[in-house]
């Protein structure tokens, strides 16, 4: 990861005077962030909607990250329901979950539990 020196940071006030915000370089961000590492482990959020509420690990991702199905669907280049069909496959095809887990910017891996 990225060094994080003094002159990286900027750090912003609010009106008191006190640290409000932290103003990081972006590739450090992108290093922070679980969607650009694929050792993260997966969220509760996306575990207990697989569990509690019955979901595939893809829906539970998307909708953990926020998108529709249809999103989805445009940026992997097919229809909304050929998309819906492979959110709602018990196993897709190890292609599939590589191509999934790249629109969703996680590891594969993170989509095979």
């Amino acid at each position: 990861m990225g060094a994080l020196t003094e002159n990286s940071v900027q750090v912003i006030h609010d009106a008191g005077g006190n640290p409000a915000f932290a103003v990081i370089p972006y590739s450090t961000y992108l290093e922070l962030t679980y969607q650009h590492r694929a050792d993260e482990t997966i969220p509760h959020d996306v575990l207990s909607r697989t569990i509690k509420e019955d979901m595939t690990p893809i829906r539970a991702w998307r909708e953990h990250l926020q998108l529709t199905q249809a999103e989805i669907a445009e940026r992997l280049g097919i229809s909304q329901s050929a998309y819906a069909q492979q959110e709602t496959a018990e196993r897709p095809r190890k292609a599939t979950r590589e191509k999934i887990a790249k629109v969703f910017g996680i590891a594969p891996a993170l989509l095979d539990f």
